[in-house]
């Protein structure tokens, strides 16, 4: 096979990735083997710069329609365990563990965006993926929800240490928690519900890591750190 017979099944995958993504045109709609062959190939020669715009696009599309069935159970907090504004208009989702070094890094991007949008409603999904340690610290931050001070809690776990015993017990001190109360509901197995609903999220939208975000029908993954945030929330909301 010649070198440029080789480039026929590339070009085939291509202008379905260009017509599931939307790259209109003559192009993308061109029956490989036509005469349009050449102008196809000169096309992309030309444009290279498509092809991760395509891939990024189609994959876009792809989680767009894992999103969609379970889009409301992702944007609906557990009550209380919102930053930001809990009736703003602009909504930005964050699945969060606080054992990872990246949410830590995330946080001050949250604060810092919340900060400067009163519309922001920031719902946090407890993740704990990481530690035995991240599964306790979130069980205890659905109770600080629960007492109202789930945004003490979040950002003096964020700003302790570890999630171990030691660093849970003393964010809720610092948060002001009924501990005693809390200890009770974790005890009963109150939030272990919430926590494996989020786990089953997780798995249907493909997260394998923390953080997570979603705004709109935008998925973004890691520490992308505020200006991304930004301006996915500004592309997302309008």
């Amino acid at each position: 096979m010649t070198e440029r017979n080789n480039i026929w099944p590339k070009l085939a995958a291509v202008a379905a990735i260009g017509a599931v993504a939307g790259f209109g045109g003559g192009w993308a709609a061109t029956t490989l083997g036509g005469p349009a062959d050449e102008d196809f190939e000169a096309y992309l020669l030309a444009n290279p710069e498509i092809l991760p715009e395509a891939m990024q696009a189609l994959q876009q599309k792809e989680m767009a329609a894992r999103l969609d069935p379970v889009r409301e159970a992702v944007m609906t907090p557990y009550r209380g365990a919102v930053l930001g504004n809990p009736n703003g208009s602009k909504v930005l989702v964050e699945f969060s563990d606080y054992a990872c070094g990246y949410c830590r890094q995330s946080a001050k991007d949250v604060e810092a965006l919340v900060a400067r949008d009163p519309e922001l409603k920031v719902v946090i999904r407890e993740f704990p993926i990481l530690s035995e340690g991240s599964v306790h610290a979130a069980r205890m931050a659905l109770a600080a929800a629960e007492q109202g001070k789930f945004e003490a809690f979040h950002h003096a776990m964020f700003a302790g240490g570890s999630p171990d015993e030691a660093g849970v017990e003393a964010a809720a001190n610092a948060a002001g928690l009924d501990i005693e109360a809390a200890n009770r509901a974790i005890a009963a197995g109150k939030y272990d519900q919430e926590l494996a609903q989020n786990q089953q999220l997780g798995r249907v939208l493909g997260f394998d890591g923390t953080p997570a975000w979603i705004v709109g029908d935008a998925v973004l993954a890691g520490a992308v750190g505020e200006r991304e945030l930004a301006e996915a929330i500004a592309e997302q909301t309008g």
